[in-house]
């Protein structure tokens, strides 16, 4: 019988504690506050504000550079650029960061680089740039929606 409360004890100590994980390490956006015009703020600090940035900014020149590479039918350098801003780019994300983010917008951030995933097979495979370009036209519906909806004011001092 003692045995079994002690069973019962860990289960429940468990399971909080994995509720508290879902919630701070997937769900996020306990940080986010609503903004005046009307997207929701994520609030960070300085060096991750400037991390995500940065992120961004290499989100743009992976399509500027894929989408140039498509119009000269490169389709090993498609394949190249796609491949670098795909999901093997997240490895450098910060953990803490992740927690930070809310779930809806990590969504759209690791569906924009499963997207460039997508664009890279399809460059390796079948080569058609054509199929190629609508899938950069869909990968830039996440920036769209994601810009939309969130922003990140500069940290307050």
């Amino acid at each position: 019988m003692k045995n079994v409360k002690i069973l019962w004890f860990i289960i429940i100590l468990l399971l909080a504690l994995s509720g508290f994980l879902v919630k701070k390490f997937i769900i996020g956006g306990s940080n986010v506050v609503a903004s005046s015009d009307g997207r929701s703020a994520v609030i960070m600090t300085k060096d991750e504000r400037d991390f995500v940035l940065k992120e961004m900014r290499a989100f743009l020149s992976s399509v500027q550079g894929v989408s140039q590479a498509i119009t000269e039918n490169d389709m090993v350098k498609v394949a190249d650029l796609a491949h670098k801003a795909g999901m093997a780019a997240e490895a450098n994300t910060p953990t803490e960061l992740l927690a930070k983010i809310p779930l809806a917008m990590k969504k759209l951030g690791f569906g924009t680089r499963g997207k460039f995933d997508e664009i890279a097979e399809t460059a390796k495979t079948s080569k058609d740039p054509i199929v190629a370009r609508k899938q950069l036209d869909t990968l830039m519906q996440n920036c769209i929606a994601c810009h939309a909806i969130y922003r990140l004011p500069e940290p307050q001092k």
